[in-house]
């Protein structure tokens, strides 16, 4: 098929496909959804529901970090449970990613220990529990997203630091949805209790001596099969306007999220909207791209420019090997443009890179025509394919009433980027900085790059 005479036909909506009617779900209403297109709204929005919250606080997230914008939401958390000692509050964060620092800021202490030193400021207590999801860090994390306030989620693949809340002059951008449902709110606490809080592996982080590795090994293991199966149960209320189902996976062989994730992408009629910060998608996915094309799909395909990348090193600062990311990235977004290169001159392929100056890009998710919407923390990286717990809300719209809500979170994402129009527009491996370019030919020479693409 040649790409110049490819022709896409507008095709009349399909019935709901038999593997959604499978999913548990609930109804939402457009009046229940809202889309926060900025950062720093986001946080506003997060501190005002903690401290108007009235029966319950669940916050999951990869870090909780020492710095002003965590200590501030630490401390809100803390002054909602002294104002109200009834007010169930849970904080979860990945166990590994708890006790290191940044990665390449040199040493430092972890946050644990910030978490015992703002407990011992306050009377009435709240939870914060390390969850190990695997026995080392690099083997796999909490992924988890999702804030749950009252009946209010609050959906974004932010973590809680300066950065990703705008705290200072810098952001990170991401997607941010409130959703006002008890169902769904009651469906994400439930799995948080059960699978989770309920594991013998997962521990409170306020209470040293924390268990060594080895004394959690099997502990680890047990959660880690429990979660491969586990599944959010929704007491939701059908609907024939649109409906959200949340999902999550681990592992590759029943993983739930990517599944629905392929099969997404086989319902696309026309358009396929794709956001993803670091270009390192996963076999399944390229596969599943490519056949689009071939189909006449449009595809849009938004990723961050390296000097977007929260890896991303300035030239004329000390130089770290974990700077080579970005670079690592970049080449694989070139060849996938070089493979592509019809499709991008045909239109049926469109990459964009983001780029707001001196600000980074972490979002991620689908939209699939006017029909499907993804909200996820899913990197779409091998990585969150086989290695992480992750989980996503899909919400279907066949009567369309969400879709200017979301045309304009898609307009605010699309504001800061421009289209590759050609592979080589996208820098060769010999024009990076020395650092960089003897770095990765060394570890192509020895195919240490295929490993670093399945676990970065």
């Amino acid at each position: 098929m040649l790409w110049s005479t490819v022709i896409t036909m507008k095709m009349a909506p399909s019935q709901t496909p038999a593997w959604l009617l499978e999913l548990p779900g609930t109804a939402i209403s457009a009046d229940n959804l809202e889309i926060l297109l900025d950062t720093a709204s986001f946080k506003s929005r997060l501190l005002e529901g903690i401290r108007s919250a009235k029966t319950r606080i669940y916050l999951a997230a990869l870090y909780l970090q020492n710095d002003e914008a965590g200590r501030e939401v630490l401390n809100a958390l803390y002054e909602a449970k002294q104002a109200n000692p009834e007010l169930d509050v849970h904080v979860l964060v990945d166990f590994h990613r708890s006790r290191r620092g940044l990665i390449g800021k040199g040493p430092q202490v972890g946050n644990d220990q910030f978490y015992r030193d703002t407990a011992a400021r306050y009377t009435h207590q709240i939870e914060i529990h390390g969850v190990p999801v695997k026995n080392r860090e690099w083997m796999g994390v909490l992924h988890l997203k999702g804030f749950v306030i009252d009946d209010t989620v609050y959906y974004s693949g932010a973590s809680i630091n300066n950065v990703y809340l705008h705290q200072q002059e810098k952001y990170r951008y991401d997607r941010y949805h409130l959703i006002h449902s008890q169902p769904l709110a009651d469906s994400m606490v439930n799995y948080i209790r059960d699978n989770l809080i309920a594991s013998s592996a997962v521990i409170s982080l306020l209470s040293p001596p924390l268990p060594t590795l080895k004394q959690m090994k099997s502990s680890v293991r047990q959660l880690r099969l429990r979660l491969v199966r586990a599944r959010y149960q929704v007491d939701g209320q059908p609907g024939d306007g649109a409906m959200i189902f949340p999902l999550s996976g681990l592992g590759r062989t029943e993983n739930l999220l990517n599944k629905t994730i392929e099969r997404l992408l086989g319902e696309a009629r026309e358009r396929v909207f794709i956001c993803t910060p670091y270009f390192n998608l996963p076999r399944p996915l390229m596969a599943a791209i490519s056949k689009l094309m071939k189909r006449g799909i449009k595809v849009d395909l938004v990723v961050g420019d390296k000097t977007a990348n929260d890896f991303y090193i300035p030239p004329g600062q000390p130089f770290s090997p974990v700077g080579a990311l970005p670079y690592l990235y970049e080449q694989n977004l070139r060849r996938f443009a070089k493979r592509h290169r019809r499709a991008i001159d045909a239109g049926l392929l469109n990459l964009r890179l983001w780029l707001d100056e001196g600000h980074s890009y972490h979002l991620k998710g689908m939209q699939i025509d006017d029909d499907y919407y993804l909200l996820t923390g899913n990197n779409l990286n091998p990585r969150a394919w086989a290695l992480d717990l992750e989980n996503g809300l899909l919400i279907q719209d066949p009567k369309e009433e969400l879709r200017d809500a979301f045309t304009r979170e898609r307009e605010a994402i699309l504001t800061h980027t421009t289209r590759v129009n050609s592979y080589d527009a996208l820098e060769s491996l010999d024009s990076y900085p020395d650092p960089v370019k003897k770095l990765l030919k060394r570890l192509r020479r020895v195919r240490a790059d295929l490993l670093l693409k399945r676990i970065l």
